[in-house]
């Protein structure tokens, strides 16, 4: 039998090495490199360990894995391989991302599927990689993910999540609302048996229904996250869950209103998160119990920055190029209200904003968790006022963990070596060494000593086949927001 499933598996193993070569004619479109054996040659590598950036290396691509990496002087060039010549670029393992939906808000609570423009930017931006992190259309993304496998449509490889588990009382039209335990583990096992990997419990879960799905997802093999408001941080790691999304700003358990299993009617107090102190008392002590259950946190700082700040982040040109003019005209409609001194009084009593002192916490708590040994992640959170899309925003999440406190070199990593760890995925991805998959991105410039380098993405390789960024992006201007 053991015999049979290893067959199987080789089997399996060979088919999709073989539909990464086998692409269509929509998805050649993109390749700007595709050859037998590829040369990065005199590259500055940043391999993902953290570990200090490497000028002047060549890096030797052959059957869709990375060969070799060596000193350019020394480098052996296979004979009738294609040779790029990389002087002023760098090399960084492609992004993981694991808070990166394939929907986009709509309005009226209602959030639409962005099939064809999310996997184009999440590739063109270096995410070579994602974990949905919460699907609204889980068969739309299982059949995006069998499709880009297949080389029927370019996009990174997909960690399907499976359809919220949320409880009664949500306010999303669009989610099914358990009726109990039996309910939550019934849930999982179906999605399950349809292809997903891993599941994401939401806002009014009830703490017997988390431990249920939990108990049922890890039976076999899956694992949980959470946005949760009936639920605190630290409830939460004693029910089980393997992680938690977007930190501190979400987390209930310190409102002086929140009651057992319930979500409170203000579920947010930024004041009262601004004065939360991450080296001592309760804050520091959630923050040893985490890490004690081996909870992981996943950071999504750009959806909190573009909600947070009047006038910031500016938003840029590409991204008002890439939005339908639908979407762009409420984007900028959402902006003008959000800097609105009398809404701001009538919210918060003043015309101060409360939240920037909060966001400046949120990045203080990140940065102590990961400190203190912390399995951080990065994502984005395409949600929010909809100035947060697909690949750029991932690439603004860095620049964000930076402004947090860690060396650009941290933040590569966390972004990709720690994303895979938490997939389980650290012998295939999230790193550049030899024997690993070619996920790559190429740079021009060095996001090592300046991570807004990180924008200026030209290939990104995925199973050692380039795509061409600027011609992805291209392809979906005028169009996020309708499809």
């Amino acid at each position: 039998m053991q015999r049979v499933f290893i067959a199987f598996v080789l089997t399996v193993a060979s088919s999709v090495a073989l539909a990464a070569q086998n692409l269509s004619e929509e998805v050649r479109s993109f390749v700007k490199v595709d050859a037998p054996v590829v040369v990065l040659a005199h590259v500055r590598v940043i391999d993902g360990t953290g570990a200090a950036a490497r000028e002047d290396q060549t890096v030797v691509i052959s059957k869709g894995k990375i060969d070799s990496v060596s000193d350019a002087s020394s480098a052996s060039v296979p004979k009738d391989a294609q040779v790029i010549d990389l002087h002023g670029y760098s090399v960084i393992p492609g992004l993981v991302g694991m808070h990166d939906h394939m929907f986009y808000p709509m309005g009226n609570v209602v959030f639409g599927e962005m099939a064809f423009s999310f996997p184009r930017l999440y590739l063109a931006g270096g995410v070579t990689t994602i974990r949905t992190g919460g699907s609204l259309e889980p068969y739309t993304d299982l059949e995006i993910k069998k499709k880009i496998d297949a080389g029927g449509m370019p996009g990174p490889k997909i960690h399907v999540t499976g359809p919220y588990l949320e409880g009664a009382g949500s306010w999303a039209l669009q989610m099914h609302q358990l009726n109990g335990p039996e309910d939550a583990t019934k849930t999982v096992n179906f999605w399950l048996d349809q292809g997903v990997d891993n599941f994401k419990a939401y806002m009014f879960i009830t703490p017997a229904e988390l431990g249920a799905a939990v108990e049922a997802a890890h039976k076999r093999g899956a694992k949980v996250t959470g946005h949760l408001c009936s639920i605190g941080f630290r409830e939460a790691a004693a029910l089980g869950i393997d992680d938690l999304e977007h930190g501190l700003l979400v987390d209930t358990e310190f409102l002086p209103t929140k009651k057992p299993g319930q979500c409170p009617e203000e579920p947010e107090n930024p004041n009262l998160i601004a004065k939360l102190d991450v080296n001592a008392g309760p804050l520091h002590e959630m923050i040893l119990d985490l890490i004690k259950h081996h909870v992981a946190i996943t950071s999504t700082l750009p959806v909190f920055e573009m909600g947070s700040f009047p006038g910031r982040p500016t938003i840029q040109k590409r991204v008002l190029e890439a939005l339908s003019p639908d979407a762009r005209s409420a984007l900028l409609e959402r902006r003008i209200r959000s800097s609105d001194a009398s809404l701001m009084r009538q919210q918060y009593g003043s015309e101060v904003s409360p939240w920037p002192a909060a966001f400046k916490k949120e990045l203080e708590f990140e940065h102590a968790f990961a400190q203190a040994g912390g399995l951080l992640l990065a994502g984005l959170d395409p949600t929010g006022m909809g100035g947060v899309i697909a690949g750029f925003g991932d690439q603004r999440e860095v620049e964000l963990l930076v402004e947090a406190g860690f060396t650009p070199l941290e933040a590569i990593h966390i972004a990709t070596f720690n994303g895979a760890q938490y997939l389980g995925e650290a012998d295939k991805i999230g790193t550049i060494a030899p024997g690993k998959q070619a996920d790559l991105v190429v740079i021009k410039g060095d996001p090592a000593k300046k991570i807004e380098d990180i924008e200026n993405v030209e290939t990104v390789f995925k199973d050692g086949i380039g795509y061409d960024s600027a011609k992805l992006i291209e392809s979906v201007h005028g169009v996020v927001g309708s499809r």
